[in-house]
This record gives structure tokens, C-alpha cells and sequence, in this order.
């Protein structure tokens, strides 16, 4: 009867010890229990440790629940793992993972849009992104209610969906895309007056026109001097970029703007209809936002490209037609 007792205290011992080596080697030795390259587990909002646990074991994380929720609380992490998409891909330890959680490590996307883009043509990257289809994109952004109180008359998100790098869960889609777009470009509005008898429809038409005309910082309060002057006098823009657009909305535009083109029926065409076009023509950037905003004093109604991405200025129509017949020559030459 001892003998037994004793073998019996010796086998519990011996599983004991047992058990406690196997929490220690799960604790300690980097796990990957899943297949392919990579493994994605959404965590959800208020998901308790156990919950978390299954779900990581589950995926093949951790290499089972009670050993990830032991190194919760060895970490004292029980309130600190913090819900989102997370992405695996390397074999790590419960603690190591229980780090990740806490820091909110989450998986994210980073999606640059840059200046100047249409919706349609901020749509293309979108989908090339892999964040979903263009369509969606094009159809989210027509939530003008979230714009109502800058334009009530905005048709669509055209001009209110800001440049940037934008860092994006998977899950974001088309309508969490827009949704942090239209918040960027209202920090970049920022809460400045406007000037007096400008809406935020009129600043950020003019704005995204001095976005397509110059690329570049210095010059871009010059241009909008330049069409604040004419809009002052009533002079016509006469703006490649608005006739662009209208070609673009007509499924005209090939890539060439050619003289035929100035005559396109179209409220974009600047040519042919005095004041600003009927809204943004794309989207500016922050510079050209201010630059609209604080258009620079000069005495200038027109400039031309010198082809090398700056600008000439010029005050009176016989200057700027010695500057074309100048800087077009040179570019006939170059060609």
C-alpha cells in the first residue's frame, strides 16, 4: 500500500513538473502554428483576455489558450490589449505577442494620394491599393453630408478629399477612406476667416486651379493673385485646366488640349464663361489653400510656362505676348 502511495506522489509530482516545463516552453519558445505567409485575426471592441486568447490560438498564433492568457497576467496586460486587425507572419512568443496587443500594433495600409487629383483618378489608386474597388470609392464620395455645413451646393466630394498618406485598416473601405480624407481637409481649412464675400466653395475652386497650374511653393500666391486680379475686373480666367476637366467630364479628354478644345460647351470652360468654374477641379493641397486664401499682391494678369515648371508674369497683354511668342518658341525648338 505505501509503495503504491509513493508511486502515485511520484507520477503527480511527475506531471506536475511536466506541466509546469510545457507552460515554460510555451511561454518562452517562439510559436507559428499557421500555414502561407501570413495570418490576419481581428480582435474586436471590449473582446475579453479568454476571448482574445481563443481567437489567437484559434489561428494558430499562440499555441493555445491558457498559455497566452498565463502570460497576460505574468505581463499585468489584462486591460491594456487593445482591439483592431493585427498581422502575423514570423513565429513569436505569448509574451511577445501580448507586447504587440498592448502597444495596439495593429495592421494598417499606408495609402498616398498626392495633389491635384480628380475623384476618379484618386479612385484608380485606391483600387490598385488593394483596399477595394473603384466604383465604391467614386459612390462613397458623394456623402456631400459631410461637407453640408462648408457647401451645401457641393454635388460631390470633388476638391474636399485631402492629398495625404493616409495609414488605413483593411476594414476601412471606400466610406472610412472618404471619411478620413474629408477630416484631413478640414484641418487643413482650418478655422481662419475667410476672406470677405468668399465662400469655402469659391476658396477651394480657386485653390485646387492654382494646384493644377504650378507645382511650384513660391509661385503658387502668385497665380492666385493673378486670377483674384481678373475675378476683380471680371476678366475671363481663361484656364487650361478648368477646359481639362470639362473634357474630362465629357469623356473627351486624351492626354492633348488643342484649340478646338477652348470652345467645349461646358460651365468648366473658362474660355467661354466669365468667373470661377461651378466647383473644385480637383483637390489642393495645403499650400494652395493658403495660397487661395492670401493671394499675393502683384500687378499681374497673365503668365506662361517657361516649360521648366516655373512661370512668367506679366502685367499688360503685349508683355505676356512677347513672353508666349518667346517661351513657345523655345519650346518648338526643344520639341
Amino acid at each position: 500500500m505505501l509503495r503504491r502511495l509513493i508511486a502515485l506522489l511520484v507520477l503527480i509530482v511527475s506531471l506536475a513538473a511536466g506541466g509546469a516545463w510545457a507552460v515554460w516552453r510555451g511561454l518562452n519558445e517562439p510559436y507559428r502554428g499557421f500555414t502561407g505567409g501570413e495570418v490576419f485575426v481581428e480582435l474586436p471592441q471590449g473582446a475579453r483576455s479568454a476571448e482574445i486568447a481563443g481567437r489567437l490560438a484559434d489561428a494558430g498564433v499562440v499555441p493555445d489558450a491558457l498559455t497566452f492568457r498565463i502570460a497576460v497576467r505574468l505581463a499585468k496586460a489584462d486591460r491594456h490589449l487593445q482591439a483592431g486587425e493585427y498581422r502575423f507572419t514570423d513565429a513569436a512568443t505569448p509574451d511577445q505577442i501580448v507586447a504587440r496587443l498592448s502597444r495596439g500594433d495593429t495592421f494598417r495600409r499606408a495609402l498616398t494620394f498626392p495633389e491635384g487629383l480628380t475623384i476618379r483618378e484618386m479612385a484608380a489608386i485606391f483600387e490598385n491599393s488593394g483596399m477595394g474597388r473603384a466604383g465604391d470609392f467614386i459612390q462613397a464620395a458623394n456623402a456631400v453630408s459631410l461637407v453640408s455645413d462648408l457647401d451645401p451646393d457641393a454635388g460631390n466630394l470633388e476638391g474636399y478629399l485631402f492629398p495625404s498618406t493616409y495609414s488605413l485598416p483593411r476594414r476601412a473601405g471606400a466610406d472610412g477612406t472618404i471619411r478620413a480624407m474629408v477630416k484631413e481637409f478640414r484641418k487643413a481649412l482650418g478655422n481662419e476667416p475667410l476672406p470677405e464675400g468668399v465662400s469655402v466653395r469659391d476658396l477651394v475652386t480657386l485653390a485646387s486651379i492654382v494646384e493644377k497650374e504650378t507645382s511650384q511653393s513660391s509661385e503658387r500666391p502668385v497665380v492666385a493673385g493673378v486670377y483674384a486680379n481678373r475675378l476683380r475686373i471680371h476678366m475671363a480666367l481663361q484656364c487650361d485646366p478648368t477646359v481639362i476637366y470639362a473634357l474630362m467630364l465629357n469623356g473627351k479628354w486624351n492626354g492633348n488640349i488643342r484649340k478646338d478644345d477652348l470652345t467645349i460647351d461646358s460651365p468648366y470652360n473658362t474660355y467661354r464663361y466669365p468667373g470661377l468654374p461651378p466647383g473644385p477641379i480637383a483637390s489642393p493641397g495645403k499650400a494652395s489653400l493658403d495660397a487661395a486664401r492670401h493671394p499675393a499682391n502683384v500687378p499681374y494678369l497673365y503668365f506662361v510656362s517657361r516649360n521648366d515648371g516655373t512661370h512668367v508674369f506679366a502685367s499688360t497683354l503685349a508683355e505676356h505676348n512677347r513672353n508666349v511668342h518667346a517661351f513657345q518658341s523655345i519650346k518648338r525648338l526643344v520639341k
